[in-house]
């Protein structure tokens, strides 16, 4: 699915800076133009929203954020009220923040929770912070729950996902802006081949089987 490389999110706000930056160059000169333009550098870096490669293969689910993987654990899904595995992954400033559905299906419900905003590291930030959340039902039948987390200085979750809405895997479905945190609960005895501490690809990455796939 074709995205923009930049991601509208941010146009606005590139645009302004921009500019500002021509402004200020045109009639301060470079001197003081310069803080200028690598504000407008670091803002384009934070908005960029590379194009991906999808993978095909049934039953896979691929990373719904680029950040690194800070927890993997058999836990309760708050959201379908069942044991789950979750899967967490953390994005910092450097990070694409485009969010991307982690499984073809069906959206069946979403969820707003307004909160607070510790550090989207922490284990305690999926019960605590902001957060906007989707359960996606596959195909086969297989409930899958992102959810997507504020963190420290996040202050704007963005979901564009309606209830009854036919999603593909990897498709672009939201945005964080600023440092935070994705976490995708899956159904139990699903295979999970992220690795802790590793950096994942949104879209691109697979980190997970469901249950009975090759």
């Amino acid at each position: 699915m074709n995205s923009p490389v930049i991601a509208r999110e941010g146009w606005s706000r590139i645009a302004l800076i921009l500019v500002a930056a021509i402004a200020i160059h045109y009639w301060a000169g470079v001197a003081w133009a310069s803080p200028v333009w690598i504000l407008l550098v670091l803002v384009v870096q934070f908005f960029r929203d590379p194009r991906r490669s999808i993978p095909q293969q049934s039953g896979v689910v691929v990373s719904p954020a680029h950040g690194k993987v800070v927890s993997i654990e058999t836990t309760r899904d708050p959201y379908l009220a069942r044991e789950a595995v979750k899967v967490s992954i953390f994005m910092n400033i450097f990070s694409v923040h485009s969010n991307r559905t982690p499984v073809d299906g069906i959206v069946v419900e979403r969820w707003y929770n307004k909160g607070k905003f510790f550090n989207a590291a922490l284990d305690k930030a999926s019960a605590f912070n902001e957060r906007s959340a989707i359960h996606i039902r596959t195909p086969a039948g297989w409930d899958v729950t992102s959810v997507q987390i504020a963190g420290l200085v996040a202050r704007r979750i963005l979901s564009y996902l309606t209830v009854g809405q036919s999603v593909e895997r990897g498709e672009r479905y939201g945005f964080i802006r600023f440092g935070s945190r994705v976490d995708v609960y899956l159904p139990e005895g699903s295979r999970i081949v992220a690795r802790l501490g590793k950096w994942v690809n949104s879209g691109s990455d697979i980190i997970a089987f469901l249950p009975d796939s090759d």
